[in-house]
């Protein structure tokens, strides 16, 4: 670990836990590493920013795409994969997961998920964007992902697994040899400034989803900040792919300036036969591509964009008129609802929609056991690349590699607590929490000089440029233009710094915003590097995509001095993560070893 890294300016802990893991995120991911760890008889606490069952899992609506029906391969579902990532996919990443993905579902569905099934009694599949088959199960006509949330959460608390809700993490801690030791993270409603606490573990998970909410429109929860991204990045983990964001091509337009968390029309909506149409009722993808309406989502997001331009339009339509009502109410509830909601209903008219952010296909970069850059430091789902999604992530593969990469990680860190000689029979014993400890022992601090801390309302100014500069359609000028406003952002932070270091007042918000710029000053810095287009990142100035030159991965990480350090990779794959020697996680308590015991 290089000495001087920075991190976010907060008051010492005040109350601390020890573990063997600590999961940070409670979404599929999350949950199900969580789930498989404390089955392995290891302690685990889950840190969640919410309710437990308030992430970004509860609001997918299509379902879970996996290799189930008749007919189907994993070869097939991995075609559709590596089509769908446009010559970025990690290929074994992507085997990984729809190989392991069928069988992962049915332990999902043992866990008790209820998918809706056919009349004869089998699983009900549908298809959506660039899936040439129908292998997509869902549960509640459209809520799929409640349904996996509710299962999961069912399942932790049945199995008495330690959670802190309602809980921010801020900074990984790191003993003097650089390996994971725990988190600090603050319990937010504990008082203005006193939340501050910490969770002492040699194995972390980053389950903390996405970072949607660093533009204006997103479908994602108002949590979606980008924390274990930018808590990776400080703690000197490497990121990749950060520039490929999916927008959605079916959102709900609810006017040109809606800002915040937008409802989500599903693909499935298409995937059983709904139209994309203009104004005057033309469909205007049939003829762009094989699968008209069912491209890849960067494909139709991309063809939206460029009828809404010729036409000078804000939105499209996707037309469903002909499901009739009986198809809206019982396959697409959640969507009829939040459509009649905001006045419009799909039986009887067109849905008004333009695309938003969605998902981010970079993240954290991983192996394929879900180690960083970082010993000791794992992350799975949104927050993590583990190369599977390449440069436009394939429809419901999201809530798979979650679940997969979920399974690969917690198998990993038993396997290491066993190589360590421990039997985890202390595992069920439950853990107090101090009322007040001492501080954290030196080896176990975060590191200095502390981040400089936005104000609040900057969360503003950072969406506002990201949007502008930064969304569907992307070019030099407007790229510069954002990297510009956000480095004034970061500059003026770094001139009100006092001599404590601190310049906002340390507290929820400034540390959202805060980490907000650090994924936004990333992903702009990787959109500029990329000319070309690929995938979901579409530069209108290298409208091309260019093989010889880009068909590789860009990785950045944090420097000491608060630079950002960008290569390239050599070929579409991942390098490894970890060199060998480095390949090790410290049980928690375990003194460091001398150098001359190393």
């Amino acid at each position: 670990m290089r000495a001087g890294l920075p991190r976010l300016h907060a008051p010492a802990p005040g109350w601390s836990l020890t573990a063997d893991v600590v999961v940070v995120g409670s979404g599929v991911a999350g949950l199900t590493a969580a789930l498989r760890c404390e089955a392995a008889g290891l302690r685990t606490v889950v840190v969640t920013k919410a309710r437990l069952d308030d992430g970004s899992t509860r609001w997918a609506q299509g379902g879970i795409a996996a290799a189930l029906g008749e007919g189907d391969t994993p070869a097939q579902h991995l075609d559709d994969t590596l089509v769908a990532g446009a010559g970025l996919c990690d290929e074994e990443a992507v085997r990984i997961l729809v190989t392991e993905g069928p069988d992962a579902v049915r332990r999902l569905i043992e866990t008790g998920a209820r998918f809706d099934e056919s009349e004869e009694g089998g699983l009900e599949l549908t298809r959506e964007g660039g899936h040439h088959r129908r292998r997509i199960a869902h549960a509640g006509g459209d809520a799929t992902g409640a349904e996996i949330s509710r299962a999961l959460v069912e399942a932790v608390r049945a199995r008495g697994v330690r959670t802190v809700e309602n809980a921010l993490v801020l900074d990984l801690l790191t003993d003097a040899e650089g390996r994971t030791a725990g988190v600090t993270l603050h319990v937010m409603g504990e008082g203005q400034h006193d939340g501050v606490g910490a969770v002492h573990a040699p194995a972390v998970v980053l389950a903390t989803g996405g970072m949607g909410q660093v533009f204006s429109a997103t479908t994602n929860p108002p949590v979606s900040t980008g924390d274990g991204v930018a808590l990776a990045l400080r703690a000197g983990a490497e990121v990749s792919d950060l520039e490929f964001v999916q927008f959605h091509p079916t959102v709900l337009f609810l006017g040109p300036d809606a800002e915040g968390q937008q409802p989500l029309v599903s693909e499935a909506v298409r995937g059983e036969g709904a139209h994309l149409v203009d104004a005057a009722g033309v469909r205007f993808m049939v003829g762009q591509h094989e699968l008209a309406e069912l491209a890849p989502r960067d494909i139709v997001a991309k063809g939206i964009m460029r009828r809404m331009r010729e036409q000078g339009a804000e939105h499209m339509y996707l037309d469903a008129r002909h499901f009739g009502a009986h198809m809206w109410e019982h396959r697409f509830p959640t969507i009829l609802a939040a459509c009649r909601a905001h006045g419009i209903d799909p039986v009887t008219e067109p849905v008004p929609v333009a695309p938003a952010a969605h998902y981010a296909s970079g993240g954290v970069r991983t192996d394929s056991r879900g180690r960083t850059t970082v010993p000791g430091l794992y992350a799975c789902g949104e927050v993590a690349c583990t190369g599977v999604h390449g440069a436009n992530r394939l429809a419901s593969n999201s809530l798979l590699e979650g679940l997969v990469y979920a399974e690969r990680i917690a198998a990993d860190i038993a396997d290491r607590h066993r190589e360590r000689g421990e039997d985890g029979a202390h595992a069920r014993t439950p853990v107090p929490v101090p009322l007040s400890v001492p501080a954290p022992a030196p080896d176990e601090q975060p590191r200095k000089p502390a981040h400089p801390l936005l104000a609040a309302e900057a969360r503003f100014a950072i969406q506002r440029a990201m949007t502008d500069g930064a969304g569907v359609l992307r070019s030099a000028a407007s790229l510069e233009t954002a990297a510009d406003r956000l480095e004034r952002l970061y500059a003026d932070a770094l001139d009100a710094l006092d001599e404590n270091g601190k310049t906002a007042e340390p507290g929820v918000d400034t540390w959202e915003a805060t980490n907000l710029l650090c994924v936004a000053r990333v992903l702009v810095a990787a959109a500029r590097l990329r000319e070309e287009t690929r995938g979901c990142h579409w530069r209108e100035d290298r409208d091309e995509r260019d093989d010889e030159t880009w068909r590789r991965h860009i990785v950045v990480r944090l420097d000491p001095g608060r630079t950002l350090a960008v290569h390239t990779t050599d070929t579409p794959d991942f390098p490894p993560t970890l060199p060998p020697a480095r390949d090790t996680v410290r049980a928690a308590g375990t003194p460091t070893p001398s150098p001359q015991e190393q």
